[in-house]
């Protein structure tokens, strides 16, 4: 007999749901903003003036969200409590000529997005979804979430070297999807989406698109211990932060202001106008100071005494390849989330750091774990250290443990989502 849950699957029940209707960043932001809203948040344009009322607010910017509820009471100089997480995943995405062809086959021609294992969409039903931009100026979301596109592997008789010397894939010529049979057309794809969404042809201006697989989120072993899905990296931190804000925001009674910064591009370098290396945190963070009041001293004293927790997956130990992990460091699923150190700050985290951390996971009964790569290994790095020294704010690196990181499919501990949105909720009200 299958033993009980540790916990009520509630949160990670909603995850699910979320990673579903988030194939893109567009959606992802969409689908956190209408949570938030229904906690009470509003939409600000960043085109108008801010005003110094209490409350829950927000911005959209492309695919990133800075949210942030202010208690009554709050001083101009009132610091702020941050967590950090990305919209982006590693994938394909369109290129601008998108209709091509090779063989008799219609083809779709994609760009490789940040550094995604390639063999993982081999042989998978894929959509396609993002952004369409009109003549006019506005955007249209669009989500064909059906078995439109694949990219074929070589069968094995084609390619007997494969299971001993290992596949090897070109970028350019292994992975342009296939869409159908006979002659290129041009203009072709975006007709098609245009049908699709009912608009006018000629009507869409520009794009934004990107492939998903189309097989949902599933709880996976004997017990439905573990989670299995899409984009884990990271919309997983981006729901737990939605959720954390949203509870907090219902007790009012605090002493900061907490704040969820949701950027897109980390995967390839967060250096956009949406990304982590940009502006528009600090942006956001400064209006928000201005408008009750503050000058640039308010402002050096809110930041002075601000903190945020950089929330982003981590390696959980891999059972078929544990000597590639630190020796004495070895996180496992549903063993909590992780403190991620790298002491050539790959990750933000410091001694300091390290107590915030402890003490919300303590205050929440929350168990956690530590991650430190290999040294023979290189480190991958986060929007912590780059949120640490653009804003000059402590900043603390913290995860979830995952296996398949940057798979079209990734793996985690059914009731880790979960463990990290109540550590969340504990950091936040401080």
């Amino acid at each position: 007999m299958s033993s009980p849950a540790r916990f009520d699957r509630g949160h990670t029940d909603d995850l699910m749901s979320f990673l579903t209707a988030s194939p893109s960043p567009y959606h992802a932001v969409a689908n956190a903003a209408e949570r938030l809203e229904k906690a009470g948040f509003r939409q600000l344009s960043e085109t108008d003036a801010w005003d110094a009322g209490a409350g829950g607010k927000f911005v959209l910017r492309g695919g990133a969200l800075i949210a942030w509820y202010v208690p009554e009471g709050a001083t101009a100089h009132t610091p702020f409590r941050i967590i950090g997480a990305h919209t982006d995943s590693p994938n394909l995405r369109v290129k601008p000529l998108p209709d091509t062809g090779s063989q008799g086959w219609r083809q779709i021609a994609v760009e490789i997005y940040g550094g995604t294992l390639l063999n993982t969409w081999l042989d998978r039903d894929l959509g396609l979804a993002g952004r369409l931009t009109l003549r006019d100026g506005t955007d249209r979301l669009i989500n064909v979430d059906r078995a439109l596109l694949r990219v074929p592997q070589l069968a094995v008789h084609l390619d007997r070297s494969v299971n001993s010397d290992g596949l090897k894939l070109d970028k350019q010529r292994h992975m342009q999807p296939i869409w159908g049979l006979g002659d290129v057309r041009e203009g072709d794809l975006i007709s098609f989406l245009e049908e699709e969404e009912g608009l006018d042809q000629g009507s869409v201006a520009g794009w934004d698109l990107m492939v998903h697989s189309i097989e949902p989120p599933a709880y996976l072993g004997r017990d439905r211990e573990l989670l299995a899905g899409p984009r884990m990296d990271n919309l997983l931190s981006v729901h737990a932060g939605v959720a954390a804000l949203a509870a907090v925001s219902a007790n009012g009674k605090l002493d900061h202001i907490p704040v969820l910064a949701a950027f897109d591009h980390e995967e390839n370098g967060s250096q956009s106008d949406t990304g982590a290396d940009g502006p528009l945190l600090g942006n956001v963070l400064e209006r928000s100071v201005f408008a009750r009041g503050g000058t640039y001293e308010d402002k050096a004293r809110a930041f002075a005494g601000t903190i945020c927790l950089s929330s982003d997956t981590g390696h959980a130990v891999h059972p078929n390849y544990g000597e590639r992990h630190d020796p004495t460091h070895h996180p496992r699923a549903n063993g909590g989330p992780i403190l991620k150190v790298n002491v050539n700050q790959r990750y933000a985290t410091d001694g300091s750091g390290r107590a915030v951390f402890a003490g919300a996971c303590e205050r929440a009964g929350v168990p956690w774990q530590t991650f430190v790569s290999n040294n023979s290994m290189p480190c991958g790095t986060t929007i912590g250290p780059i949120t640490a020294a653009r804003h000059g704010i402590q900043t603390v690196d913290i995860g979830v443990a995952i296996l398949s990181m940057h798979s079209a499919r990734e793996l985690c501990g059914a009731d880790d989502p979960y463990l990290l949105a109540n550590a969340l909720v504990a950091f936040l009200e401080g």
